[in-house]
C-alpha cells in the first residue's frame, strides 16, 4: 500500500509535527534519553539567536537602501495594527478575568532572584537606551530595537551610494537569508529535543494547581488568535481571514510555541513573508519591529495575572481602573523583551496600580514561572504568528490564494 503524498514528500511542517510526537514519546519511554536529547534543541535555538541579529541588520539596511522613490512599504498600517491588537488583548484579559476570577496560592519560592522595574518610566527608559545601543553590542546581545535603529540608519545612509555599493548590500542580505533558511530546515530536530527535554524535565503534574489560572490564560490567547485577530484583519482588508490566520499559525505559531522566543522566531517569520509574496521593503522592518512590540500575548499575561493577584487579595477594581490597566499592560507589554519569560517581570508594574507590594507581586510572578511551560509557549506563538498576519494585512500587496502562494 503506497504512503501517503504528505508522508512520501514531507512539508517542514510535517517534518515538525513528526519530529514533536516523535519527542513526545521519548521523553515518555526513557525521560533520561529525552533529558539528553535537549542538546538538539539547544543547538537549534542557539542558531536561530547567531543568525537572526545579523539577518535584521542586513536585511532591514537593504530594504531601505534599496527602496525606490515613491514605493509604498505599508509599514504605517502595520504599526497601528501591532498596537490595536495588543490593546484588544489587554481587553478581552479584562473582560475574562471579571468572568472567570482566579484566586492564587500564594507562596515565594526562597530561591527567587528577579528585579522587575520601578515604574513605567523605566520601561520606556529601557527602549530608548536599546535605541542608542552600540551596534557591535547590540549584535552581541541580540538588542533588535538598537539593530533596527541603525538598519534604518545605515539604509537611509547608503541610499545615497552607488549602485554598485547597493548592489553588494543585496547580495549580503540575499547570502543571510540562504544561511537563515539552511538553520530553519533544522527545525524537525530542533523541536524533537526541545519537546522531549521539557516533558523530562518538568511534566505536567506541576501545572495541575494552577489549571484554572492556565486556562483563562490559554482561552483569552486561543480567542485572540482565532477572533479578535481575524476581526482587526477582516476589518482592515474586508477579505476572509481565515486561511491567512490559520497559514500564519500553522507556519509561524508551531516553530515558536517550541522556540519560546519571538527574537528567535524572526527569520522564521521573515521566510514566510517571502513565500507569502510580501514585498521585501516592507517585512524586513515590519517583523523584526513585531518582535519588540507587537506583544499580544505579553498583554495577556500581564493583565491576567495582575488581576489574579488583585482578586486573592480582595482588591475592588472598577471600569475606569480596569481601562488603565489595559493601557499599562498594553505599554509594559511592548516593553516585554522577546525572550522566554520576558512579559513575567512586567506583572509587578502592573500590580502597582492596586498598591500591591513587590514582595506579593514577585509571588505571583514564581508562579507565572510555574505555567509558563505552556504558558510562555502560547504567548510566543500568539505574538509571532500575529506578526506576519499583520505584515501581510497591512502591507501595499494584498495576499490571495494562500495555500498557493507557500506550497
Amino acid at each position: 500500500m503506497p504512503l501517503p503524498a504528505f508522508l512520501r514528500r514531507p512539508s517542514l511542517v510535517t517534518q515538525i509535527v513528526m519530529g514533536l510526537v516523535a519527542g513526545i514519546l521519548l521523553a515518555l519511554a526513557s525521560p533520561e534519553a529525552g533529558a539528553a536529547a535537549g542538546l538538539l534543541g539547544t543547538v537549534f535555538i542557539s542558531a536561530l539567536k547567531a543568525v537572526a541579529p545579523v539577518l535584521v541588520l542586513v536585511l532591514v539596511a537593504a530594504a531601505i537602501a534599496n527602496h525606490r522613490r515613491g514605493q509604498q512599504t505599508g509599514i504605517r498600517p502595520i504599526l497601528l495594527l501591532y498596537i490595536l491588537g495588543t490593546l484588544t488583548a489587554a481587553l478581552v484579559a479584562v473582560l475574562a478575568s471579571f468572568a472567570f476570577p482566579v484566586s492564587l496560592q500564594l507562596v515565594l519560592p526562597d530561591d527567587i532572584a528577579l528585579t522587575p522595574p520601578e515604574g513605567i518610566g523605566e520601561v520606556l527608559r529601557t527602549l530608548v537606551m536599546q535605541i542608542v545601543d552600540n551596534p557591535v553590542n547590540a549584535l552581541i546581545t541580540g538588542n533588535y530595537i538598537g539593530l533596527l535603529a541603525w538598519g534604518i540608519g545605515l539604509g537611509l545612509a547608503l541610499r545615497h551610494a552607488s549602485d554598485a555599493t547597493r548592489a553588494v548590500l543585496s547580495d549580503l542580505a540575499d547570502a543571510i537569508t540562504w544561511l537563515v533558511r539552511l538553520v530553519i530546515r533544522l527545525a524537525p530536530l530542533g523541536i524533537f529535543g526541545l519537546v522531549a527535554a521539557t516533558l523530562a524535565e518538568t511534566g505536567l503534574s506541576a501545572l495541575l494547581d494552577y489549571a484554572r489560572l492556565l486556562a483563562v490564560l490559554l482561552g483569552c490567547m486561543v480567542f485572540m488568535a482565532l477572533v479578535g485577530n481575524p476581526l482587526i484583519v477582516f476589518l482592515r482588508t474586508r477579505r476572509n481571514p481565515y486561511p491567512l490566520v490559520f497559514t500564519c499559525l500553522r507556519e509561524s505559531g508551531i516553530t515558536a510555541f517550541f522556540t519560546r522566543s519571538s527574537a528567535a522566531n524572526i527569520p522564521v517569520n521573515l521566510e514566510l513573508c517571502r513565500r507569502l509574496g510580501l514585498p521585501e521593503e516592507t517585512y524586513a522592518v515590519s517583523i523584526p519591529i513585531g518582535a519588540t512590540i507587537n506583544m499580544a500575548g505579553a498583554a495577556i499575561t500581564i493583565t491576567v495575572l495582575t488581576l489574579a493577584a488583585v482578586n486573592t487579595l480582595g482588591v475592588a477594581v472598577d471600569l475606569p481602573t480596569a481601562l488603565l490597566l489595559s493601557v499599562v499592560a498594553t505599554v509594559a507589554a511592548c516593553g516585554a523583551s522577546g525572550v522566554p519569560g520576558g512579559s513575567l517581570l512586567l506583572v509587578p508594574l502592573a500590580c502597582g496600580l492596586f498598591g500591591i507590594s513587590t514582595d506579593l507581586a514577585m509571588q505571583v510572578v514564581a508562579i507565572g514561572f510555574i505555567v509558563g511551560v505552556v504558558q510562555d509557549s502560547a504567548e510566543t506563538a500568539l505574538n509571532s504568528s500575529t506578526d506576519v498576519l499583520f505584515t501581510a494585512a497591512g502591507a501595499p500587496v494584498v495576499v490571495d490564494a494562500v495555500p498557493d502562494r507557500i506550497a
